[in-house]
Formats: C-alpha cells, structure tokens, sequence
C-alpha cells in the first residue's frame, strides 16, 4: 500500500510539471529566538489572481495541493511560499515579520522604499496566521501544532521582499523594545543638538549657524521618518512614508551642500562658487517635486548628490586647508568621518553589508557626525570670539578699537614719572625697546627743539588744571636723524585725592597727513609747473615788502619786473605744448639764477613772470640786472636738432610810496610798462612813468567799443575755404569772427577775444556765428548738391561749451534753417575738451543726438589720450599748423602721416590747417590727407564772396 502511494504521487508529479514539485520545509527548534527565512521561500511572478502549489511532505509523506486566490479579483501579485516543520512534542507560536523598509540591498538607483509587503498569508491546513499591527514590519502571528508541517503562501504587495524572519513572540517583543529605546536615545539627541544650534543661531546671527542647524534639523527628520517616529505621531499612511523618506533624503543632501558652503565661505574663493552652489541646490529642488510622483526616482537623485558631496566636499576641505585656511583644517576630521559613513551606506544599499545593526547603527552616527560639526563649529565661534559679543567689557573693547586702529599706546605715570609707549614707534624710529620710557623729560632729546617748550606747557597744564584734553602735533627724531611727525591725544586720569595720577592716550603717526598737508599748501601759492611762487605768494611777499620799505625807509626799496616771452603763443603752436612747458622751465631756472636768496621770482601765468627785486636799490643797478634778464633769455634754447630763439619784453615799476599805497599798484604799474615795451615792437625794457597810466584808458574804450559792436553790425563773419585735395573742390568752410571797428579798422580775434572773454560777450559773439554760418550753409547746399555736402566749421568757446544753453541754441539754428544733418560742424579745441572730459563726453554727444557735427581742432598737441579720444564723438579732425608746416623733413612726416592714419581708423575725416604753398598741399594729399586749409587756397573771405564761390544767389536785401 505505501508503495502504491509514492507511485501516484511520483505519476502526480510528472503529469503537474514545475510547479508540482513540493517545497522544503524548515525545521522550527522549540529553542531559536529567530529563523531567517528570506532565503527558504520560493517566489513566484505575477501570473493572475490565484495561485496552485505543492505543499511539503506531511509527517505521513503526502505531498498536496492546494489554491490560493487574491485578496483582490482580478490582479496580479506576486507571491511566496515557505513551509514550516514543528517536529517538537509542544505546540509553537510564532511571529513572521517582514520589515516594511531596509536599507541593506535597498540599491541607489530607483531604490526600494517599500512600505507594506505582505497582503495575507494562507495556510495548507490549521488556524490562518493572524495580522498584528506594527508601524516598520508586517507582522502575522501563527501557530503550529506538534508533530506537524505546514505549508504558506503569502500574497506580496511589492514584488520585493528583502527580508523575513520567524520570531520567537518574546525574542521578538524583546528585539522591539532595545530598539525602541536606542531610537528614542538617538532622536533625543538629535533632537537636542538640532534645538542648540537653532538657539545659537538666534543668538549669533552669522550665517555659519543656521546652516548648521538646518543640517541638524534635516538629520532630525530623517532619523524620525526612519525610525518610524513620524508615522506614530502623526499617523501617516505606510504608502505615504516612500514619499516622505525620498523628501527628507533630499532635504538632507541640500542641507549640507549649504553647511559646507557657508562654513567654508567658498564664495570669497571664488565668485562662481556661489552659482554652483545655488544650481545644485536647485537641481536638488526638483526630486522634492518628483518624491510626489516616483518617490524612488527622487531618493536615488538624493543618494548620488550626498555622495558626490561627501567626496567633492573632502577634496575642497583639503585644498583650502593646505592653503592655511583655519575652518578647513578644523572640518577635516569631521568630514572624514562623513566620507567613511557614506562610504559604509553605500556598501549597505548595495547590499553588501546585511546585519540588522547596520541600519541603526548608520542612523546613530550620521547623528554623531552632525554632532561633531557644531562642536566644530562651536569651536570655530569660541576661537574667533563669535560668541563673545555682548560678554565683552566696555575696557577690552575700547582696547580691541585701539589694537583694530593700529593706535600708539601713551601712558604716562605721574607719580612715578614714568612714560610708556607700545613697541611699534621705537621700531619706526629706529630705537632699542624701552628708548621712549622713562621720565617726562627724556622726550626732549628727541622732540624738535622747535616744540619742547609747547611739549612742557601742554604737560604742566594737565597737571595744574587737572582736566582737559592733550590734541597736539610733535615732531620725533629717528635714529638716521629725520623727523616723524605724531599726533598726542590724551587725557588726565585722577585719583581719589583730586590729583593726575595718569596721563593715557594715543600717538598717530600722521607724518604722511602732515607731509600731504604740506604739498597741498605748496601747491596752493606756486605753480605746478615750474614750482615758482604763484600770484598768491606773490602778493603776499609783495606787501610784507611795501611794509618793510614803509618802516625802513630808504634802506629797502624794491622793484617789481613784469617779464613776458615775445610771441609764446606762436612758438607754443609750431613746437608743440609739452616743448613750450620745458622752455618755460628753462626760463624759470635761468632767472632763477641771476637773483639773489631775499629777491622773489614769480610766475603770474601762461608765459610772464614777475620779479620783486629787493636786492638791488639803485634804479642803475636794477636796470643793469632787467638788461642781464633780457639778454639771459634771448640765448636759444636749444631742443635735439633744433634751436629756438626768444625775445622777451621788460616793465619796471620803481619802488615809490606815494605812487603805490597798495601791493596791485606796483604790479599793475609794472605791467602798464610792460605793455607800452611791447607795443614798441618787444624785446625791450620799458620803467614805468605816471604818464603811462593814461594809456590804460584804450582797453576800456576797447571795452565800451566792444559792447556796443553787436548793436552796430560791427561784428562780421568771414569764411576761410576748406578744399578737398583731390580734386582741388570747396568742400566747405570754417567761420571765423572779425570786427569792423569805425576807428581802428578790422581786428581780428587776437585782438579783442580777451576782452570778449572777459566779459562774456564772447557767448554773444559765438551764437552770432552759429546764426551766420548755418544760415549760409542752407544757401551753400541749396546752390551745390553735391554728396558728400558742404560743411561748415564754428568754433565754441569754453564759455559756449560750460553753457547748458549751447543745447537749446544748436538745437534752434537748426530748426530754423534746412541744413544736411552733421553738416554744421561744432569746432572745439583738444586743449578745450580735455578741461574736462566726462563733462564734454556728455555735452557733445548730446550735441551729436541733435543733428550737428563736431570737429576738433589743433588735433596732436599733446592733450589727449587714445582712451578719451575713441569716447569723444567727433567725425572731423582738425591738425595744427604746427604739423602741417615743413611737413617733409625729419619726422614730422612720419608723426602726421601717423595722424592722419589715426584719424581715418577711427572714422573720422581730417582737415590739414595751415597749408601755405602748393608744396604743402601735395605733399599732404600724398600722405593720405582729404582736406586742407590755408592761404595755399584763399583767405578767409566774406559771405557775398563765399556765395558766389559756389554758385548760390546773392543774400536778399
């Protein structure tokens, strides 16, 4: 009979295939606490909704069969099947639990965040298992009889099952209960160090503390979602824990790239620092989003940043600490420890490690870690005093202030008499420690014998008054012999009698404010180019010797010499501005040395000087020395291949007292002398007589002519033609003022601009201009449509270009009148721009918006820079004579010829002025010049004349 059982069963098995085969069954001791049984089962794939399997042997031998169906009709789970042998003589009670979420094999990739993983479990005979509520496991109470095997198969949720246990029920309850308390012990600290460090931050508000502290609150929430604390105190759905797991992963990692940023300070490294922290941490943002949707996806993004972190982070640690970064060299401890726990997480996820323990004891030292971070950054506050704000005496911060302020202690001992100064002014001065120590009256030998009687009343009146205050300026001797200059601030401190006890304050080196003091006061009464006293000085030193004479009379008398170059302004403009500054040097230095200490030499401006003479008193010597000036400075100065000669023009105002009550008389007579020399052709020495006052009445009628010149018509405009070389063509012309003067004749600007500078009518004379010129200018295009047109040059003055006005009258001439836009050319000279060139910068492109053209005139004499010239907005160049003469010896060629290619590379068109000679005119067209100007091709002609030069109808009467 049992022969013929195993033949139908062994028949049974053939006919069933696979699946019939039956399963072992694992032996249940009455004695284990617990049976792994993750791998005892067999898994079977999502086929439908009910399942056929072989039981395992009973004790008679059988193998069975028996159907489980779903819980739910029509899906498809997955399921397991294990079979369980009590071969004891008692009945067992056991507990079989699968943990809901391990993060051993939980993989970093999509990883598995499984909640529940169990829906039911059947059993081939007896009572079914019972669930049991547990928050982190699916837990289902069975029994098993004596002598018995039984058969399971269990419904999946998940098609995972990473682990499953057989529990002895107390073994199991024990198990719980430990782990329950080191999880409370661990979120208590966490919790702890979390609410430190967000007081601190509350108290010190450097950004270093809330970073810690939102890393610490991170690791908080992480442990809780963990640990299962969250889903017991707010009753969260088991499928709702991924989410919040996946969350707070993410968190995590975001937490400590901005711990690591704020810590390090990376973005005084390094400005781009801050841009990569700022996109990781947006990069970290979406997986907060995407944990709602694929909470797998959003923890494996998580676990890849907290590692790259952990591993960039260390090797950044490590270059800023070999580059003697304090808070580097403090992290790097710390951050090795969270290299070692990410590296022994990763071999955990990969399933590497499998132990129980390794999941708590991860949680608990990644709360260590965090732990250590704010004792690390306690230990940065305390090192560097962060926390010592608001604990500070008012004493210590006043000596921290002086220590920040690199101030000189002073302390003087009263009734010891004993001084004390910090170290670092005997090292400034060259002295051994302890050379400023001793009594009060030590500091004498090394005061300025100028200032020990001010050092002693200073001193002495602390001490009698017992109140006030020290704010003096002493001079000390160094070792080498020079002076130090020190500012002594301080003040009596007095004891419980009444009397100083201490005299305590600070020294100042302010040698360098005195020495920037000093210059400012030299270069406020001398001229900065030769370093001569100016008008200023002059005056003064003038009076003190008008009041010497005044007292001493006929013991001193002195002189006062007006002397002025002859032609300057000519030489000026053919040498070049930097040639004319070295021969006004040159001057300075010869006159220099042809006076005598107490005589003084001036320079008032541009090209005169002035001398008061009191070293020589007899009216035949100083006419013998005003001779040795004229014929010192009429020498040639010479300049590398060429010699320039001079002539100069002397006036002598005699020292007399009813003649010159006040200091301006004398120089004014001076100057009177000196323009009745020049009048008389220059080169000359003119003394002052009475009767030459009378002449100074032709400058105010020149000035009373002058006002009245506009309301006449005196004030007429002529136009100087401008030819285009190629073809020899008018391509425009430059305004240029003249005054019909009934008395005197035409004068040209030479010789009344001054006075119309003066007094202001130059702005007058200058709209004038404008009116005129684009007037003429519609009639010139009108008459001669040619491409490009003709153009028109005014010149603005300084007064013009300081005007806001200037604006409103460009902007109303050429409303007025139907002119090409640019073709009404604003001429300004380069000596002019550069006054100021932010200020022109602006007007003149303003200027340009309203349709008018700009030109600059005396292009290349030395003003401005390459830089101020590409932001000026000029379209015409205008070069100076002084380029244009002689233009084909030495280097003057090359210099203009690099003019011109300057000009043009930069856009701009170029006028050559002063082309006298046909030579001239070729020999600029050769050098790539367009435009020329000059008597070569006419002078300056009226506006009848320049209408007819170009073919347009004569002015309407």
């Amino acid at each position: 009979m049992p022969l013929s059982r195993y033949l139908i069963a062994l028949l049974f098995l053939v006919l069933c295939g696979p699946r019939a085969l039956a399963i072992d069954s694992v032996r249940v001791p009455q004695d284990a606490a617990a049976i792994d049984l993750t791998h005892a089962v067999e898994k079977y794939s999502s086929e439908g909704d009910r399942l056929q399997v072989s039981t395992a042997p009973g004790s008679d031998g059988i193998i069975r069969r028996i159907e489980v169906g779903a819980k739910e009709a029509g899906t498809r789970p997955s399921w397991i099947v294990f079979a369980l042998t009590n071969d004891t003589d008692e009945q067992l009670e056991r507990l079989i639990v699968a943990p809901h979420f391990r993060l051993q094999g939980s993989g970093v990739i999509w990883p598995d965040l499984g909640a529940t993983r169990i829906s039911a479990i059947t059993a081939s005979q007896g009572f079914p298992p019972e669930h049991e509520d547990s928050g982190d496991a699916d837990v289902f109470r069975l029994t098993l009889d004596p002598g018995t095997t039984i058969t399971y198969v269990a419904e999946l949720r998940t098609p995972n099952l990473p682990q499953l246990y057989l529990w002895e029920p107390d073994s199991y309850k024990d198990k719980v209960t430990s782990l329950t308390l080191y999880k409370g012990i661990v979120i208590g600290i966490a919790g702890l160090l979390a609410l430190f460090l967000t007081i601190v931050f509350v108290v010190k508000g450097a950004v270093i503390f809330p970073a810690a502290a939102a890393l610490a609150w991170s690791v908080l929430a992480y442990v809780c979602i963990d640990f299962g604390f969250w889903a017991k105190i707010f009753g969260v759905d088991p499928n709702a824990d991924r989410i919040w797991r996946a969350g707070a992963e993410t968190v995590l990692s975001a937490t400590l790239v901005v711990f690591l940023f704020a810590y390090l300070n990376l973005n005084r490294w390094h400005v781009r620092a801050w841009h990569v922290a700022a996109l990781w941490l947006l990069i970290l943002a979406d997986p907060v989003v995407i944990a709602i949707f694929d909470a797998p996806v959003a923890a494996g993004i998580a676990r890849i940043s907290l590692a790259t972190v952990a591993a960039v982070g260390f090797v950044l640690i490590l270059y800023l600490a070999t580059h003697g970064f304090d808070r580097a060299i403090m992290l790097i401890p710390t951050w090795f420890l969270l290299l070692l726990w990410v590296c022994a997480a990763g071999f955990t996820v990969a399933g590497w490690l499998t132990n129980d323990l390794v999941s708590p004891a991860l949680v608990g030292g990644l709360v260590l870690i965090v732990m250590l971070i704010g004792f690390t950054v306690m230990q940065n506050a305390f090192a560097s005093g962060g926390l010592a704000h608001g604990a500070i005496s008012d004493i210590e911060r006043k000596a921290l202030a002086m220590t920040g302020a690199n101030e000189i202690v002073f302390d003087w001992d009263v009734p010891a008499d004993y001084i004390y100064v910090s170290p670092e002014v005997e090292e400034q001065l060259g002295l051994d420690r302890g050379g400023l120590e001793g009594a009060a009256s030590s500091w004498l030998a090394l005061l300025h014998p100028f200032e020990h009687d001010r050092y002693r009343a200073c001193l002495d009146a602390l001490l009698e008054q017992r109140r006030g205050r020290i704010n003096q300026e002493f001079r000390l001797r160094a070792s080498d012999g020079h002076y130090f200059c020190y500012r002594l601030r301080a003040r009596p401190v007095i004891g419980q009698d009444g009397e100083v006890i201490r005299v305590v304050g600070t020294l100042t080196d302010i040698t360098d404010e005195r020495n920037a003091r000093e210059r400012l006061l030299h270069d406020a009464v001398h001229d900065n180019l030769t370093g001569l006293p100016n008008r200023e000085l002059f005056f003064d030193r003038l009076e003190a010797a008008l009041v010497f004479a005044g007292l001493e009379a006929g013991v001193l008398r002195p002189t006062v010499l007006a002397v002025d170059i002859d032609r300057f302004r000519q030489i000026n403009e053919q040498v070049g501005v930097a040639t004319g500054d070295s021969i006004l040097l040159t001057i300075a230095h010869r006159l220099t040395r042809l006076l005598q200490p107490q005589d003084t030499l001036a320079r008032l401006d541009g090209d005169r000087f002035a001398i008061i003479l009191v070293s020589e008193t007899h009216v035949d010597h100083v006419i013998a020395l005003a001779d040795s000036v004229r014929r010192t400075l009429a020498t040639p100065v010479r300049f590398t291949d060429r010699e320039i000669s001079l002539s100069v023009s002397i006036g002598v105002a005699l020292f007399d007292k009813e003649l010159h009550p006040d200091r301006h008389d004398m120089l004014e007579d001076s100057e009177i002398a000196l323009r009745h020399a020049k009048k008389l052709g220059g080169n000359r020495i003119e003394v002052f007589r009475p009767a030459m006052r009378a002449q100074r009445s032709d400058r105010l009628t020149l000035e009373a002519d002058l006002r009245r010149a506009l309301e006449r018509g005196e004030i007429k405009v002529f136009f100087q033609p401008v030819v285009r070389l190629e073809d020899r063509t008018i391509a425009g012309f430059e305004a240029l003022l003249r005054w019909e003067h009934p008395r005197l004749g035409q004068l040209d600007p030479s010789e009344f601009g001054q006075v119309a500078e003066q007094t202001g009518l130059v702005v007058d004379f200058g709209l004038l201009a404008l009116e005129r010129t684009a007037r003429e200018l519609a009639a010139w295009q009108r008459a001669l449509a040619v491409d490009p047109p003709i153009f028109a040059c005014v010149g603005v003055g300084s007064r013009q270009l300081l005007r806001h006005d200037l604006l409103r009258d460009v902007k109303s001439v050429l409303m007025r009148n139907d002119i090409v836009k640019g073709s009404l050319k604003l001429e300004l000279s380069e000596g002019l721009v550069m006054e100021n060139p932010e200020y022109a910068t602006q007007m003149l492109g303003r200027v340009k918006e309203l349709g008018a053209g700009l030109a600059m005139s005396d292009f290349g004499s030395g003003y401005s820079s390459l830089a101020y010239l590409q932001s000026f907005p000029f379209d015409t160049i205008k070069i100076g004579r002084s380029f244009t003469r002689q233009t084909g010896k030495g280097s003057r060629a090359v210099i203009l010829r690099s003019l011109i290619s300057l000009a043009h590379d930069l856009g701009m068109d170029v006028v050559a002025e002063g082309a006298e000679t046909e030579s001239d005119a070729i020999e600029l067209y050769q050098l790539g010049c367009a435009y020329a100007q000059g008597y070569a091709f006419g002078r300056p002609i009226s506006p009848v004349e320049a209408r007819r030069l170009v073919g347009a109808a004569p002015e309407a009467a």
